[in-house]
């Protein structure tokens, strides 16, 4: 669970909630010409708007990431308290052996990336509504689905290259 629930269900929410409001946020500038507003007035929309949302979810994601880990491995302790009658410190002295250190640096760095992606994708497709609030909601839908999509993509070629590493959850 901690190398790959956290990560994963934390990047599956964010990219439902959050992509979709980027993306949301973004297309309706674009719909009432604020980004053209902010070209005509200097402003560089990639660097006041676009750059700022990517990298904080690329922060906010591992975040996310150990808060759902350290909930996953609480619960596990506390499951195993109560049908398995073993001790919050038997649990907590075995853990290291059963989870190793580098698990939940990957965990963390799988995070990253796919927050990355996220608002990558959130804001590519924000980017791309055309002028009419249909293409709003298409583009948003198909943030989501192509965000949610990316990240699994991307699981699976983490899963793949670090298979071989022996760290297990």
């Amino acid at each position: 669970t901690a190398r790959e629930l956290g990560p994963l269900l934390g990047a599956i929410l964010v990219a439902g909630r959050s992509g979709s409001a980027i993306t949301a946020e973004l297309g309706l500038m674009r719909l009432t010409e604020e980004l053209d507003a902010l070209r005509v007035m200097g402003v560089s929309p990639f660097q006041r708007l676009i750059l700022p949302k990517v990298l904080a979810l690329g922060i906010l994601l591992p975040l996310i990431a150990f808060w759902t880990s350290a909930c996953s491995i609480l619960g596990g302790m506390l499951i195993a308290d109560l049908e398995l009658g073993i001790t919050f410190s038997q649990f907590a002295g075995r853990l290291p052996e059963a989870i190793p250190t580098g698990t939940y640096w990957l965990s963390l760095g799988k995070a990253v990336v796919f927050g990355l992606a996220v608002g990558v994708i959130a804001c590519s497709y924000g980017l791309r509504v055309q002028p009419n609030t249909e293409s709003l909601g298409i583009q948003t839908t198909g943030s989501v689905v192509a965000s949610i999509t990316v990240v699994i993509l991307l699981d699976a070629l983490f899963a793949v290259a670090f298979r071989s590493t022996g760290w297990h959850d």
